[in-house]
C-alpha cells in the first residue's frame, strides 16, 4: 500500500475485502457507479422506523478486511434529505479484526414513519487504509495561529464577513 505520494493520499485499489452471507436475504456491497468512494450496504430485513426511533438494521454480512484497513459506515444523502433517515455513530468504524455481522444504526429524524425493506440500500461503506499513530506525552505542544480556537471560532461567513 502507498500512503503519501506528492502530498496526495493514495491506496492500492486492488485491496480485496471478503464477505460471508449469514442470511439468505443478504446483498453483497457494490459500488453504484465507477469512481464512487462508497459501496452501498443493503438491509436484509424489514423494519419500520417511527419518527424519532433508532434501530440496528441487519445486513446479513460478515466481513474480513485485510490488516491495515478499516471500513467506515456512512449515511446515504438521499435518505437523509428525502426522508430524514440517517445514521447514529456516523461514521461507524469497522476494524480489521471484527468478524461479527455488519449492522447499521438507523434513526428517523423525519416526520413520517419510514419503512425499511430487505434489499434496500441503507448506508454506504468506505474502505480505507489506516495510519497508526505513535503516542508521545510531552510537557508542551507547539503553538499555531489558530491556537485553541474551535467550535465556530472561524465564524459562519466566508472570509469572516458579517459574523
Amino acid at each position: 500500500m502507498h500512503f503519501f505520494t506528492n502530498a496526495l493520499f493514495c491506496y492500492d485499489s486492488r485491496m480485496q475485502v471478503k464477505f460471508k452471507r449469514v442470511d439468505p436475504a443478504a446483498v453483497l456491497p457494490a459500488y453504484a457507479r465507477p469512481g464512487d468512494a462508497g459501496m452501498d450496504l443493503c438491509a436484509c430485513e424489514e423494519a419500520v422506523l417511527r419518527p424519532g426511533e433508532r434501530r440496528l438494521v441487519r445486513t446479513g454480512l460478515v466481513m474480513e478486511l485485510p490488516q491495515g484497513a478499516e471500513a467506515q459506515v456512512r449515511p446515504r444523502s438521499g435518505l437523509a434529505l428525502k426522508h430524514g433517515v440517517t445514521l447514529l455513530n456516523a461514521p461507524g468504524t469497522i476494524d480489521a479484526g471484527y468478524r461479527g455481522e455488519i449492522g447499521v444504526i438507523l434513526v428517523n429524524l423525519g416526520q413520517e414513519p419510514f419503512a425499511v425493506r430487505a434489499g434496500m440500500r441503507i448506508a454506504q461503506m468506505v474502505v480505507a487504509p489506516v495510519a497508526r499513530a505513535e503516542v508521545a506525552e510531552v510537557a508542551e505542544v507547539s503553538g499555531t495561529e489558530r491556537g485553541a480556537g474551535g467550535f465556530g471560532s472561524s465564524g459562519l461567513m466566508a472570509g469572516g464577513i458579517g459574523d
